[in-house]
């Protein structure tokens, strides 16, 4: 099993509906992140960085998009409660998945900046002689 299937497994049914949809909504704007838990939540990985990590809670699903992400979008988070790196969704609104998707363009946009500013590895020349 998927560790995203497996943690989303541990949450009552309306909880997994809320978790596979923004699993859904990521990976759609994603198709080349992986899969993994990090932190002990499900996240999505993309060359090699952590895109977004979201989890189940017992009042709202938790959307970690970084720092970054949240400050990108501050004026439509006005209506949840969030801090520096996360956002919280309650059980009983309806699921923003276009904010969550707008969220994930930008982390998408952040790591692919990233990843193509990373400095190419050289070999180590070999000292003359």
């Amino acid at each position: 099993m998927n560790p995203i299937d497996a943690h989303i497994a541990t949450q009552p049914p309306a909880v997994q509906t809320r978790l596979q949809a923004v699993r859904q909504t990521v990976a759609a704007l994603a198709p080349l992140a992986v899969e993994t838990l990090s932190y002990g939540i499900p996240t999505f990985d993309l060359h090699g960085r952590h895109l977004i990590h979201f989890a189940g809670f017992a009042h709202h699903i938790g959307l970690y998009p970084g720092a970054d992400g949240i400050a990108a979008h501050l004026d439509l988070l006005r209506p949840y409660k969030y801090a520096k790196g996360s956002v919280q969704f309650p059980h009983d609104q309806p699921l923003p998945l276009d904010l969550i998707a707008a969220m994930a363009r930008y982390r998408i946009g952040v790591v692919e900046r990233q990843a193509s500013a990373k400095p190419k590895r050289q070999k180590p020349s070999k000292p003359p002689g």
